[in-house]
């Protein structure tokens, strides 16, 4: 966690080991040539900030000298900051950051001091262990909605997450991007929501609002999209998930769940949902009478065949399992089940699909299944696997094939999925959890022992936990 200034006199140069959160590092003003130095103390921020003191600086004897002995300067600074030096660093000072100077605090923006206490459960390092943690979220603004959280699904993506899988987590991590609740504060510019109201939030809560992903209503895919978790807002703050008692979002990223959907089985439809229903919709495998392929029959896949019933499909599970038939067949009512690894099923369904959602994380053979299209058939990879995967040419050239990718879906669509889901009956097999049971659960996430997806009952067990 340590992060740094370093070089020789005149010349600096920065280490950074992980990105900082606003206002949670301190500079030492270069005295008599004495290098400048940077301390995070994250854990220390999140306790004073949640109790009101908003500025996190180290003390002058930690260095080892008492405070009188040289002049100091605490400053706060957003994390994508460059800085050269400590006056540099306050030249370069945006409206939003502050500085102490001598041990007091300049004026400081309304909006530093807006924080209110939140408490939910953080992993601290790549163990992913998950325990509590008090920390401090934004006070509702004007075009804000408050959640009070009732129930977070876990997706396989908190686990990756957590344990730093994709090298790009930032500890504390609150995971958590299937949350669903109840509306307990609104803005004065709201107009969608009303306090009682039941809404979610999915995988993001900001973006920039005017690129041309944004305009068209695709802001999913728009370069400074803003994760729900273990990401950095556009205020400087760490943005941490639903694995905790509220939050706070712009009503634009707020899904309203209409009346009558169940709010357990409906939560992992903000992540697992839309992820597969966009690409449905995208291209044309909403159109009654298509036949669509469904490769793992997991969170994302059993959901995938739900949605395609209810567009009217055709829908094959296929899967390297064959003990998962029954399953998909008779419990989940897809119209077919085809053993992937048994060649004759597999040569007998050559070119009958027109699409196929592939929802599998893991490495496996693609090419095969490139073979069950259609001409001009698409295969849509929703999973994330690890690995590179191997994919030979011929197939995709003599059969206009094409393999594309598909990342979850824009606000308008996701409140679109929503409503159909909710007109449709469809909502996720879950398995409801306690609080305190999330560590164990994360474990069978790994072994993939669960059918089809946990839902932590937030509302009932957090503070218990």
């Amino acid at each position: 966690m340590a992060t740094g200034l370093s070089g020789g006199k005149g010349h600096w140069t920065r280490r950074r080991q992980r990105p900082l959160d606003a206002a949670t590092v301190c500079v030492r003003e270069k005295v008599s040539g004495e290098s400048t130095q940077w301390w995070s103390h994250e854990e220390e921020w999140e306790r004073r900030r949640s109790s009101g003191r908003q500025l996190t600086s180290a003390p002058a004897r930690s260095m080892g000298r008492r405070k009188k002995d040289f002049p100091l300067k605490y400053f706060a600074c957003s994390p994508n900051l460059t800085v050269t030096s400590s006056n540099e660093a306050l030249a370069s000072a945006s409206k939003n950051e502050r500085y102490m100077e001598n041990g007091n605090i300049a004026a400081a923006s309304p909006e530093e001091v807006r924080r209110s206490p939140a408490f939910g459960w953080a992993a601290r390092d790549t163990s992913g262990v998950l325990s509590p943690f008090t920390f401090s979220r934004r006070k509702n603004g004007e075009n804000d909605v408050t959640i009070k959280i009732l129930y977070c699904g876990i997706c396989h993506s908190d686990l990756h997450s957590v344990k730093n899988e994709w090298q790009n987590s930032v500890y504390p991590i609150v995971p958590g991007h299937e949350i669903v609740g109840v509306v307990t504060e609104v803005g004065g510019k709201v107009d969608r929501f009303k306090v009682g109201d039941h809404a979610g939030v999915g995988c993001m809560v900001n973006s920039c609002r005017s690129c041309h992903e944004c305009t068209g209503h695709q802001e999913n895919y728009c370069p400074g999209m803003i994760l729900t978790y273990n990401s950095t807002d556009a205020d400087g703050t760490v943005t941490y998930g639903g694995y905790s008692d509220s939050v706070v979002v712009e009503e634009h990223f707020a899904v309203r769940f209409p009346a009558g959907m169940p709010l357990d089985r409906g939560a992992p439809l903000l992540c697992a949902g839309i992820t597969v229903y966009s690409p449905m919709k995208r291209f044309g495998f909403d159109v009654p009478g298509k036949h669509i392929g469904v490769v793992g029959l997991g969170g994302l896949g059993h959901v995938a065949v739900k949605f395609g019933k209810a567009f009217g499909a055709k829908v094959t599970v296929i899967s390297t399992s064959p003990s998962k038939r029954q399953e998909a067949v008779e419990r989940l009512g897809a119209d077919a089940f085809l053993v992937s690894k048994d060649p004759d099923e597999m040569k007998a369904a050559w070119g009958t699909m027109d699409g196929i959602i592939n929802t599998v994380s893991a490495a496996h053979e693609v090419t095969p299944l490139l073979s069950l299209l259609k001409t001009f058939g698409q295969m849509v990879m929703v999973g994330a696997p690890e690995k590179p995967l191997e994919i030979y040419a011929f197939p995709l050239l003599l059969g206009g094939k094409s393999i594309v990718g598909s990342a979850i879906g824009g606000m308008k669509e996701t409140q679109e999925m929503i409503d159909f889901a909710a007109e449709h009956n469809v909502t996720a097999d879950i398995e409801l959890i306690s609080m305190d049971y999330v560590n164990k659960a994360m474990e069978r996430v790994a072994k993939a022992d669960v059918r089809y997806r946990f839902v932590i009952d937030i509302g009932n067990t957090l503070s218990a936990a």
